[in-house]
């Protein structure tokens, strides 16, 4: 089961169960449905407004007409109940987390897709919005046959609940996007919209009506996106339809995000690599997110987890980020101080999404998500102490709001756990005189707290028991005792507690229970609720721009401070941006963090000039450990992050591909091969020359000389592309390429052999250091299989029949001179290329750098057996 914003009445979503819940925001289960489970929505069916937005405005009777909220108007005439921005506490916060924030993200996002019909199919129009935050985020892109870029985006949003035209799954016969998603996320409710609440026009004015005047410019980008408007417009109803509520005109923020912003990581690449969970525990923190997330608010993890899944492509922007990191490492206490101010912030975007809501009807239940908002003083005045983002929070709007949140609320008003205190300070955080309905209010509630606390004490003097009060949201006031010791109840007690006790509980020594006068003054209690009537709202909506730029500093804030404490904790390094891919002793992060674990440091070099680097070995050497190790390297240095090695440079990746993993798919029914080719047509289909692709162990699962096959003609195709490759094999036979084209290069994995006791048993001790050439190691299968319990003589014939199948293997590993030679070259020329593009050295290192490459290439023409013309060094 999922949990949802839906009707605060009785009405409910088709099917629905109107089970009574919590008594936030009209928060409420979902049906009791399976998982997976496909339904229809019709807004018409149902009793729910249908109408426009300005219809449904007009039926909310706390708001006249939005337009019409003219700053003059007076304080009375807007009536008396808004709170503060915090008091919203756990009981609304926690009931809209569906799942733990521990991922950062939990489901709270709606998305509704639609695509083209016609000439038009595969053009895929998107739009999402996060209950917890009022963003409307609208895609729309090209997608392949494999539809790769949805079920990435998708996987990235981690969705409550999907929409779709209901004739994407007409009948049973979904179309191949239908099918695909709902193959790929078995754990999500998927909504048949009709297909007329798709309509690009209405989503036009949807926009226009909603989004606040600081995010006009989407306008401009969207107008022509004829399918995200119309995914739009069919979210937004729905929305409308389910929280039984409207947005406030000009309050939202809604944003176009194209596929060429971010770098784009598939969902099984995310996977491979463990970005945001732990494939062994999904309760583990030993992920990327896990170790870099040091986080203190809601908004700062779900950027984080954001970035990871989505790097940054553009290099200004990274530096950016990595010259506040900096500042903030270099300066401990502009870093504890901005740490420490965090650390007071609520979820502003939490708090964002109630403020822009307008319920279609005042309830009960409605009413404390409304009056229970406060945002403390103390949180706008750490606004100061943004350093990075003072220029875009000089404000005079902040001002504003906290003149009137002054003037409205107490001065001691603070935020206090526990839903009774909570109550309590709702009720006494306005100031008196500020609306006589909340005054009576106020003394109503006050007398009944009082007359409850006397019946308690009084049937505790009747009875000579030690009785007292305790609350809680569920029951609301009830009685609770301790029997100390061996104390036996009197007459007078089993008496009350035969006559008078109701709904009693025992746990060892302690009894709960009510009365029947106590259960009529909770009646009095919870039918007189401490509600006002939004006294800050209209100032509120007046200026919600500004507290979405406080929104987004916090969370960017909080990020920066979370990756700039990660490299307090582990030694890690600024990265740098150039065309090459370089690494000098870098360490796998998550292995780092291990406990007991320090993982060996290795090299990595690719260039333009050897842009496949074929890694060979020894089974458990390390080579899976060293592609990931890179690869995680590439994503913290494209977030702005530090990156674990003492020295690293990155060219920026626009995708990031991985083929790991040898597993069958029992669910669309495919072997482990069939799988491997998969994975790797998705890389040939999406590859780009600035793409990262890491390979580890292709072909494996069906025969040696069709999987030798496979593999060469894969390394052929992107030899084409510059592409970066990192290919682990233990096909020797690739091992040749290099041989053959000078962009490859060999390098395998160091084990290091060693006889012991008097039986001179071999042993194999694995070093994990990564060398140049390939593997000498060439029957370290058989070592393994000596390990087991296989009989001797097999082993035997096994090693004997090895050699000569590898002889003609042996024989073709040197190349001829002229290959040699041209090799040479070509590695002269890319290295001379590559320092007139990045060189940053001074006139005498550079002499010296030049030096060396002109000994270097006398020394492969020696080697390729061409005489070197002696000249005079100058």
């Amino acid at each position: 089961e999922f949990k949802m914003f839906c009707s605060s009445t009785d009405e409910m979503r088709p099917g629905g169960d109107n089970s009574e819940c919590g008594q936030t925001s009209g928060l409420y289960p979902i049906s009791d449905r399976r998982l997976n489970e496909t339904t229809s929505f019709d807004p018409q069916s149902s009793t729910s407004s249908h109408g426009s937005l300005e219809a449904g405005r007009k039926r909310s009777s706390p708001f006249p007409s939005l337009p019409a909220m003219a700053s003059g108007d007076s304080m009375d005439s807007r009536s008396s109940t808004w709170l503060k921005l915090k008091l919203f506490s756990n009981s609304c916060v926690s009931a809209a987390t569906s799942s733990s924030v521990a991922t950062t993200s939990g489901a709270s996002v709606i998305v509704a897709l639609v695509e083209g019909r016609g000439l038009a199919r595969g053009e895929i129009g998107m739009a999402s919005f996060n209950l917890k935050c009022p963003e409307l985020v609208l895609s729309q892109f090209a997608d392949t046959g494999t539809y790769a870029k949805v079920i990435t985006k998708i996987h990235i949003l981690v969705p409550l609940e999907i929409l779709m035209p209901d004739t994407a799954s007409e009948k049973g016969k979904g179309t191949k996007l239908y099918n695909l998603i709902t193959e790929n996320f078995l754990g999500v409710t998927f909504t048949a919209i009709q297909r007329k609440y798709f309509n690009e026009n209405k989503g036009l004015e949807y926009i226009q009506q909603l989004c606040a005047p600081e995010f006009s410019t989407v306008l401009m980008e969207v107008q022509a996106k004829y399918y995200c408007l119309a995914a739009a417009a069919a979210l937004l109803k729905y929305l409308e339809f389910i929280q039984n509520s409207v947005y406030a005109a000009k309050s939202l923020r809604v944003s176009f995000k194209g596929s060429e912003q971010t770098a784009m990581i598939d969902s099984a690449s995310a996977s491979n690599l463990e970005l945001v969970v732990n494939n062994r525990d999904h309760r583990s923190k030993h992920s990327l997110l896990g170790v870099l997330n040091h986080t203190k608010t809601p908004g700062g993890a779900r950027r984080l987890r954001s970035n990871i899944l989505e790097p940054l492509v553009d290099v200004e922007t990274i530096n950016i980020r990595l010259d506040s990191i900096q500042e903030l490492l270099q300066d401990e206490e502009l870093f504890f101080g901005l740490k420490n101010a965090i650390g007071h912030f609520l979820d502003t975007d939490q708090l964002l999404s109630v403020l822009v809501q307008i319920p279609k009807q005042e309830t009960v239940r409605t009413a404390p998500s409304s009056s229970g908002i406060l945002l403390e003083d103390k949180c706008l005045n750490n606004i100061t102490l943004l350093n990075a983002y003072s220029m875009s929070l000089e404000d005079n709007r902040f001002d504003m709001i906290l003149e009137q949140i002054q003037t409205v609320i107490n001065d001691d008003t603070s935020y206090l756990k526990g839903s009774l205190n909570m109550r309590t300070q709702k009720c006494y955080a306005v100031r008196p005189h500020i609306n006589e309905f909340l005054d009576i209010a106020r003394r109503a509630y006050t007398e009944i707290v009082d007359d409850i606390a006397g019946l308690v004490n009084q049937l505790g003097e009747k009875y000579g028991l030690p009785m007292r009060t305790s609350f809680s949201t569920a029951r609301g006031f009830f009685i609770q005792m301790k029997l100390e010791g061996e104390k036996q109840m009197t007459s007078h007690p089993k008496l009350f507690f035969y006559h008078l006790s109701l709904q009693t509980n025992k746990h060892k020594n302690n009894y709960s229970f009510t009365t029947a006068d106590l259960i009529k003054m909770n009646d009095r209690y919870h039918h007189d609720p401490i509600t006002c009537k939004h006294v800050l709202v209209y100032t509120i909506h007046e200026h919600i721009h500004c507290l979405y730029k406080l929104s987004d500093a916090v969370s960017m804030l909080d990020m920066l401070l979370s990756l700039a404490n990660a490299c307090t904790i582990s030694d890690y390094v600024r990265p740098e941006f150039t065309d090459t891919l370089a690494i000098k002793l870098g360490r796998h992060p998550i292995l780092e963090r291990m406990a007991g674990q320090q993982p060996v440091s290795n090299n990595c070099y690719i260039s333009e000039g050897s842009n496949i680097v074929i890694i060979t070995g020894p089974n458990m050497s390390g080579k899976s450990t060293y592609l990931k190790q890179v690869a995680l390297c590439q994503i913290m240095a494209q977030i702005g992050s530090y990156v674990p090695a003492e020295y690293a440079s990155f060219r920026i990746a626009d995708q990031i591909f991985t083929r790991i993993g040898v597993d069958d798919d029992f669910e669309t029914n495919s072997s482990t091969f069939m799988l491997e080719m998969k994975e790797i047509s998705y890389v040939i289909h999406n590859v780009s020359d600035r793409s990262l692709i890491i390979i580890d162990e292709l072909g494996r699962s069906t025969g040696a000389e069709e999987g030798v096959g496979i593999c060469h003609s894969v390394c052929e195709f992107l030899l084409s592309l510059k592409a970066f490759t990192l290919f682990a094999t233990h096909f020797l036979e690739l091992c040749q390429l290099e041989s053959l084209y000078p962009n490859v290069e060999n390098q395998h994995m160091e084990v290091q052999h060693t006889c012991s006791g008097d039986a001179a048993a071999e042993s194999v001790v694995y070093t994990y250091l990564l060398q140049r050439g390939c593997s000498e190691d060439r029957h370290y299968g058989l070592r393994a299989a000596e390990m087991t319990a296989l009989p001797a003589n097999i082993i035997q014939e096994a090693k004997a029949i090895a050699p000569k199948v590898n002889q003609q293997l042996l024989s073709k590993h040197q190349s001829d001179p002229e290959t040699q030679m041209q090799r040479a070259v070509y590695h002269l020329a890319t290295r001379l290329l590559q320092t007139a593009r990045n060189s940053r050295l001074d006139p005498d290192s550079l002499r010296m750098y030049l030096k060396g490459l002109k000994k270097q290439y006398e020394a492969e023409l020696q080697a390729a057996g061409q005489p070197v013309a002696d000249t005079e060094e100058e």
